[in-house]
């Protein structure tokens, strides 16, 4: 089930808030510029591959304006799915919008913005897309199972710029 939990930044043990109704996500991440939506699937087979998991949501892309998509897939059976992981775990931004659609599996971004973190559980159908510049983090925790798009307005935008900020080592990953 997707769910956003809201944690004071001096708080991260405890959420002061959980929202677990889609309205109330969108809305709550709509306040601050962050998109949430659920897309219905396009037909695909299972084993499909990243050219046909790009074509199967075509329109959908195309209707969002984003420049560059690429798969992203990391499974527990993975020889390099800790370096994947440890990629994103540290609090960072890009300097592009990004959005990111889940077709399988499930992630955790926490979003930091002003004196709270939004912890952002997403899953199968779930589009976040995250404006330009909002430092966050995500986890695929230490078994997973995902399999994305992530999208840019940009190509160049791929790159992640770290804050510097050890924010992230503080709160809750998507396995606790």
């Amino acid at each position: 089930m997707s769910y956003v939990a809201i944690y004071p930044v001096t708080s991260p043990d405890t959420p002061n808030k959980v929202l677990t109704h889609f309205d109330d996500i969108a809305t709550t991440l709509a306040e601050h510029g962050v998109r949430f939506e659920r897309w219905q699937p396009g037909p695909l087979e299972k084993g499909a591959g990243d050219a046909q998991l790009i074509a199967a949501y075509q329109a959908q892309i195309d209707a969002l304006g984003y420049g560059g998509v690429e798969v992203f897939s990391v499974t527990g059976d993975q020889p390099q799915k800790a370096e994947l992981r440890a990629q994103f775990l540290d609090e960072h931004r890009y300097n592009t919008d990004n959005a990111h659609f889940f077709i399988a599996g499930q992630g955790w971004f926490c979003l930091h913005v002003d004196d709270y973190v939004y912890g952002v559980r997403c899953e199968k159908n779930d589009l976040l897309v995250i404006p330009a510049g909002m430092p966050h983090w995500f986890d695929i925790g230490e078994n997973p199972h995902i399999v994305a798009l992530r999208l840019f307005s940009a190509t160049a935008g791929r790159t992640p710029e770290p804050t510097g900020d050890a924010i992230a080592r503080r709160f809750p990953g998507l396995d606790d």
